[in-house]
């Protein structure tokens, strides 16, 4: 996909804030605020009929609903501490300095809790998305 008009090439990487747009009731509802894993240096335009779920300071559209079963996620919910370690280890040379990369060393000292808040997010997600429809 091509970068977004407004937000040319932005390279996230690292543990950053995602904040959740107005809640509406026929939409997956994040936290307010979300701690997400990012390693990507793209973004995207919407989907047509696509709503915006999530934005952050680097990247509006960090995550969209199109239907009733279908999200986007810019960020990684599914990050793990040897999923980190993998891509670290095999993608060193894309931790450069910039304003939405962090170090090696931050990202190595991410807490077990910080995965746990993604990794029960993910659940949610999941759950969301296989529920049995209204009736």
């Amino acid at each position: 996909m091509s970068p977004h008009p407004a937000q040319p090439h932005i390279v996230e990487i690292g543990w950053f804030p995602v904040q959740a747009e107005k809640a509406k009731s026929d939409v997956f509802s994040f936290p307010a605020e979300i701690l997400a894993f990012h390693w990507h240096g793209e973004t995207f335009d919407l989907p047509a009929g696509a709503v915006r779920l999530a934005g952050s300071a680097a990247c509006m559209n960090q995550a969209f609903q199109l239907g009733t079963r279908a999200l986007g996620l810019q960020f990684h919910l599914e990050t793990t501490p040897e999923s980190a370690d993998a891509i670290i280890t095999h993608s060193r040379d894309h931790l450069a300095t910039g304003p939405y990369i962090q170090p090696e060393a931050a990202l190595r000292a991410t807490p077990p809790q910080t995965y746990a808040a993604a990794d029960a997010l993910m659940g949610g997600v999941l759950d969301y998305l296989t529920r049995q429809p209204a009736r």
